[in-house]
């Protein structure tokens, strides 16, 4: 079973100790930061499976964490900790990107638990990946950023998600409605239009022959494929 990461930004040493040792004593490997500018930092920089997140931390607030994380494209997971018990305040931090809120105090066990849910729920049967190559374009999707010989290709819109869904389910078929319901959260009658469309836009950027792409497939009666090299 793979090790899972944790980072815990949060500025009360106690608690740190506290949940550090709970969390490893659950097989997590865990590493922390005291203040929300290392914390920034460490998430834009490292690879993490879950983020455990104080609301009040020095310098860099969490919700200003939670927002320039999702402004980067940094999809981890996101549980959020305060000593608020505002419900504005757990609407807002979920508005922002947070996956799910525990107020202080809490029991360790709760907070595992939480961490559990989270990561079933968001794991979905997806691989993650951050980097990888497409023949000569070189993908970096902790950092959003897609090149070809060292210029950068522009993805807008939904462009840069598709292609991060695609990648995490690669080498697997996935429908036009998973797509529709997972990056854009459409219900079933919206037209599938909306994928294909993205789906020519992609192509046109990353294959060197958009009208037989070797990367990007369609799966007929089914919806596309991402094959990385």
């Amino acid at each position: 079973m793979t090790t899972r990461s944790v980072l815990l930004v949060e500025d009360e040493l106690g608690l740190v100790l506290t949940l550090g040792d709970r969390l490893r004593a659950e097989g997590y490997r865990v590493d922390s930061a005291t203040d929300g500018n290392r914390g920034l930092d460490k998430a834009l920089r490292n690879a993490y499976d879950l983020i455990i997140l104080d609301l009040m931390l020095p310098g860099m607030g969490g919700f200003d964490v939670c927002r320039e994380l999702r402004q980067h494209n940094v999809s981890t997971p996101i549980l959020m900790l305060t000593a608020r018990d505002r419900l504005v305040d757990k609407v807002l931090g979920l508005k922002l990107g947070a996956d799910d809120y525990l107020t202080k105090p809490f029991e360790p066990d709760e907070l595992v638990a939480r961490c559990e849910a989270i990561l079933r729920r968001t794991s979905d049967g997806a691989r993650s990946i951050e980097r990888f190559t497409l023949g000569e374009i070189r993908v970096d999707l902790r950092r959003a950023e897609v090149e070809r010989g060292g210029e950068a290709l522009p993805l807008v819109g939904k462009e840069l998600d598709l292609l991060r869904y695609l990648a995490e389910h690669r080498e697997v078929a996935v429908s036009r409605q998973e797509l529709l319901d997972r990056i854009w959260g459409y219900s079933s009658e919206v037209s599938s239009r909306t994928v294909d469309v993205h789906v020519v836009a992609l192509r046109k950027k990353i294959e060197s022959n958009p009208k037989r792409p070797r990367y990007l497939r369609t799966v007929h009666g089914v919806g596309y494929k991402l094959s990385l090299d």
